[in-house]
């Protein structure tokens, strides 16, 4: 079963704007080294698919520098590969997309080029390991018009705005979409926003969608059809994090810190991203450090304690950096204190500074700041 992949890099920016007021959601940093679309496209390569579109609009220059040609995800290829698709995809767009189906409808040419027989599509909002082969075996085996991917949350573990959850009888099929502004239910079929079905299909709905002004692809479609059409859904059970705001962001890094969850995440399937050729951290002979990640080329001399550091972080001594995530090429002065903070790319924070949020209130700083 051959599919393209289809992968959606700005659907959720305003899920933090903090952080994708200067970037697009799938090259916000993660975890020390990663950028959060290397999830859904490393997904996409360990699951087969070898010609995949970014879908982008806007404040896109550092994800096209983040994936380049593709030859870090091995897809660097003259057939196929990764394939970025910038707004007004045709003549006929002349202004940016505000929802998914009319980001599907700039890229009518893509899906009628690719000769794939089937679509996998998704978004750079949640960090998984989803086995796409397995959610097309399931498609094919279940002969679905359309599967969608959820994952089941019991007794109100996971909160969320504008989330999307299903209601899925005995034999997986999906009877009800239903759309929360805010979600505090205590048991939950949430939207994982991975969608497969085939690519005619896709391109029928899409052109039908264009003759109808139909705008939005959930409740236009999707919640329209779940009696027309015979839409699964797959379960999906492993570790999911939805970077639905700031907090779970926050929230989300910090779960790297647990070894079970890193190894969920990082361990049998590889997560590929952008190789960069880095000095080894250092650390001085005062230097302590206490349950957190390190990247490459940072220099520590100071105290950090349950804390991400991206690449070439400088702690100067006498600097304690606790439960804090701080982005690369960041130096924190002598003396200075940081708790509870994300210091985005290129911060200073001067000598003998002390600044604080709190584990439910990160404290962020934007990008290339002093302080």
């Amino acid at each position: 079963m051959r599919a393209v992949g289809i992968i959606f890099s700005n659907i959720h920016d305003n899920n933090v704007p903090e952080l994708a007021r200067i970037r697009t959601l799938g090259s916000i940093p993660f975890g020390g080294r990663y950028r959060l679309i290397d999830f859904p496209l490393s997904n996409m390569v360990n699951s087969g698919i070898d010609t995949v579109g970014i879908i982008t609009k806007s404040n896109y220059q550092s994800l096209m520098d983040h994936v380049g040609s593709g030859k870090d995800w091995d897809l660097a290829r003259k057939d196929g590969g990764v394939i970025i698709l910038p707004p007004f995809g045709d003549a006929e767009s002349n202004s940016l997309y505000t929802s998914r189906l009319e980001a599907l409808k700039g890229i009518t040419s893509f899906l009628f080029r690719a000769d794939e027989e089937y679509v996998v599509m998704t978004d750079c909002d949640s960090i998984n390991r989803i086995n796409y082969s397995e959610v097309l075996e399931y498609h094919v085996r279940n002969r679905a018009d359309m599967t969608l991917v959820y994952k089941k949350f019991d007794n109100g573990t996971y909160s969320a705005k504008n989330a999307t959850t299903f209601d899925v009888n005995a034999n997986g099929r999906i009877t009800a979409v239903n759309y929360h502004e805010r979600l505090e239910d205590k048991h939950s079929n949430v939207f994982t926003n991975v969608f497969v079905m085939k690519k005619s299909l896709l391109q029928n709905i899409v052109m039908d969608s264009m003759s109808h002004g139909k705008r939005h692809f959930m409740t236009d479609v999707i919640a329209d059809s779940v009696n027309s059409l015979k839409i699964m859904g797959y379960e999906y059970k492993g570790f999911y994090a939805g970077i639905t705001s700031l907090q779970a962001y926050y929230d989300s890094n910090l779960l790297m810190l647990d070894e079970k969850v890193r190894h969920e995440v990082f361990g049998d399937r590889s997560v590929f991203t952008k190789i960069r050729d880095s000095a080894p951290a250092k650390y001085g002979n005062g230097a302590i450090v206490k349950n957190s990640m390190i990247a490459d080329g940072c220099v520590i001399e100071g105290e950090v304690e349950n804390s991400i550091l991206f690449r070439n972080v400088k702690v100067a001594r006498g600097a304690v950096i606790k439960n804090s995530i701080v982005m690369q090429n960041s130096v924190i002065g002598e003396n200075a204190t940081l708790n509870c903070i994300i210091a985005d790319k290129n911060v200073t924070v001067r000598d003998k500074r002390v600044l604080s949020g709190s584990d439910n209130h990160p404290f962020y700083i934007g990008k290339g700041i002093m302080i």
